[in-house]
């Protein structure tokens, strides 16, 4: 019996809205080298401040902050936030920007394959993390970021699950903006910058 592909129980199962898989790998020589990669596109991931920078398509920019929304240049923690800057109006809840909670942070090892991943979901504003959703989708939507290694094989991966726009904000301009662009969203215009995003972090191989 083939053995099962580990990580599938990191992202969480889809229930409504949309849901899309960006995924791309590389194949090396030999697991030692694919190993290596590993390492080097398991950091690249891990400094959020440089996904803009690896996507040839930079439709959006993102800031790391930490649990008390302190902007930081490190690698990602759980319980960090996460800044989106996208084209176009921000929200007033979000003060300009779209914001992510980073709910977990994890590694696993199994013999031949290695996974690394990182699941964030919409949130308030850091500031205000009691306050309503700054994001334009609910917070029942989901992005998983799996670096996976299957023997000689590297895979850079993004996993949207769960997306509706978010009508929930309290403010009439705010519910506007987010049913266009959650949407648009919705019916693929996302998946773009998350299939730049993965193609990016196995660049060098």
């Amino acid at each position: 019996m083939e053995r099962e592909i580990i990580g599938k129980d990191h992202v969480p199962v889809h229930q409504s809205g949309a849901e899309t898989d960006a995924v791309e790998n590389v194949e090396f020589d030999s697991e030692q080298e694919a190993t290596a990669f590993y390492q080097v596109v398991k950091h690249r991931l891990s400094d959020v401040n440089n996904w803009g920078s690896l996507s040839s398509i930079p439709l959006s920019s993102f800031k790391l902050f930490d649990h008390a929304g302190r902007a930081c240049d490190r690698e990602v923690e759980e319980g960090d936030y996460i800044r989106i800057d996208i084209p176009g109006p921000g929200t007033r809840l979000g003060k300009g920007y779209d914001w992510v909670h980073v709910e977990s942070v994890f590694s696993e090892v199994d013999f031949d394959q290695d996974i690394f991943t990182i699941r964030v979901r919409p949130s308030a504003h850091p500031l205000e993390p009691d306050g309503k959703i700054a994001h334009f989708l609910t917070s029942r939507a989901t992005s998983t970021f799996q670096i996976k290694r299957i023997k000689n094989f590297v895979y850079a991966e993004e996993h949207a699950r769960n997306e509706s726009p978010n009508f929930e904000t309290g403010n009439g301009l705010d519910n506007f903006r987010n049913a266009i662009v959650g949407t648009a969203a919705r019916i693929g215009f996302s998946y773009p910058q998350w299939k730049s995003l993965v193609k990016g972090l196995l660049k060098g191989n």
